[in-house]
């Protein structure tokens, strides 16, 4: 039985690379953000580590924004970053 590679993903926040598993995936899809746990959400997405540090660099850089070439409200990003909160390790 073969063993299943795990994919490596970059942190928008830190820009670290680190096993896929290990990060939460933020997708994009027909205009709308939404957390998704599972990675396999529909829509362009980006990766974030699963403290609070990352997701807080990620709010100031406007990572979000610009890794996925996107324009942001602040509503929708504040509650993008309340929904990250209940991942945080």
């Amino acid at each position: 039985m073969k063993n299943k590679k795990n994919p490596m993903r970059r942190c928008i926040g830190c820009m670290e690379s680190k096993p896929k598993d290990s990060l939460i995936r933020i997708a994009w899809y027909e205009d709308r953000l939404t957390v998704d746990p599972t990675g396999k959400a529909k829509g362009r997405g980006v990766y974030l580590c699963k403290n609070s540090s990352c997701i807080e660099m990620a709010g100031k850089k406007k990572a979000i924004q610009r890794s996925l070439h996107i324009d942001v409200s602040a509503e929708e990003e504040e509650r993008i970053f309340q929904e990250l909160k209940a991942y945080e390790e």
